[in-house]
């Protein structure tokens, strides 16, 4: 029996059985407008259509945020968390001071709404990169907004006339190793995130104190183990440190630049002459630098070489950061006592 939705016959002359039609029109008109798409949405919504429904859309696609080296993009994931992609520019263990850009790295920015750098004169490949990516809408955060850069404060020795140093011609830029300097820089990096996406403000407000609160604990922890060694003398073969130096009453002497290979004689007396005249208590490296200049230095100077980290290679966790600079406590801690 095919039922007509939009009119039903009735046949007046029964009259006998008109209530059963009437109760049987009423049924049929019910069934009818709970099918009919014309009608409205029935309140009875099973609850995850209802939250949906209640729900304001969510944004299809993520801020890309694309950073330069790895002390910033600890940083900015930090604050960034999951509400936008970060990348990284220059792989862990490259040497940023002279990287060179390739391709990917012109496709990431010009792809990219966001660029994040340390700044102070250290990603010398930027400009031309960030030129050629020809992307307007790019915003630039410079992480080291409002920091006054240190000039060298230690005498540089060179072992080897042929040796090429990168000149720092903007002051220091290795500010990230001071975690009060890191403090300004992730808070750089939040009013940047939230000028560039608004919409998430409020987490980048949390995430950014969350990791500064971090930073403040780390901070108290280097005062008050190096406050036992005050003026700590020390040699490093990498210009990274005086930021550290000078917040934590150390000294750091000199450093003395040394070539990885074709050393001669000369290049090797040099750098002994180097260290022993200043009477050094400690001697640093960076980690997994294999050297054998400076094991024999080491040994010659009944000196232990040990690890400094410039966190410019390791884990892209930003919990890294935290991990790395409490190893270079206990190593300043041990060689300084």
């Amino acid at each position: 029996m095919i039922v007509n939705c939009r009119g039903i016959r009735t046949n007046k002359q029964r009259s006998g059985i008109l209530p059963i039609i009437a109760l049987l029109m009423l049924s049929i008109t019910a069934g009818c407008s709970q099918s009919n798409p014309n009608q409205g949405t029935s309140s009875e919504q099973p609850p995850q259509a209802q939250e949906a429904a209640s729900t304001p859309s969510v944004q299809s696609t993520k801020t890309k945020v694309v950073t330069t080296f790895l002390p910033i993009y600890l940083f900015t994931k930090a604050v960034a968390g999951n509400v936008a992609d970060v990348e990284i520019l220059v792989p862990p263990g490259t040497e940023v001071h002279e990287y060179q850009a390739t391709p990917q790295n012109v496709k990431a920015i010009a792809t990219a709404n966001v660029l994040v750098k340390n700044g102070l004169g250290l990603e010398e490949f930027l400009e031309n990169t960030v030129k050629n990516a020809q992307n307007p809408k790019l915003a630039e955060i410079d992480a080291s907004k409002g920091i006054k850069p240190l000039n060298e404060i230690s005498p540089v020795v060179k072992t080897a006339q042929e040796e090429e140093d990168h000149e720092h011609t903007q002051g220091n830029p290795h500010v990230w190793l001071d975690p009060v300097l890191a403090k300004q820089q992730v808070t750089n990096i939040r009013d940047g995130l939230i000028a560039a996406d608004p919409a998430n403000k409020a987490t980048y407000e949390a995430n950014a104190a969350t990791y500064i609160k971090e930073l403040e604990s780390l901070n108290n922890e280097f005062q008050q183990t190096l406050q036992k060694t005050p003026s700590c003398t020390f040699i490093t073969f990498h210009d990274a440190f005086p930021y550290l130096a000078q917040r934590y009453n150390l000294k750091q002497v000199a450093v003395v630049q040394i070539p990885e290979d074709q050393l001669s004689p000369t290049d090797v007396q040099n750098a002994v002459n180097a260290v022993k005249k200043y009477k050094v208590k400690a001697l640093f490296s960076e980690p997994g630098v294999d050297n054998k200049l400076l094991s024999s230095l080491s040994k010659d100077l009944k000196l232990t070489l040990r690890p400094l980290d410039s966190l410019e290679t390791g884990e892209t966790d930003p919990q890294h950061y935290f991990k790395a600079m409490k190893a270079n406590l206990q190593t300043l801690q041990t060689a300084c006592k």
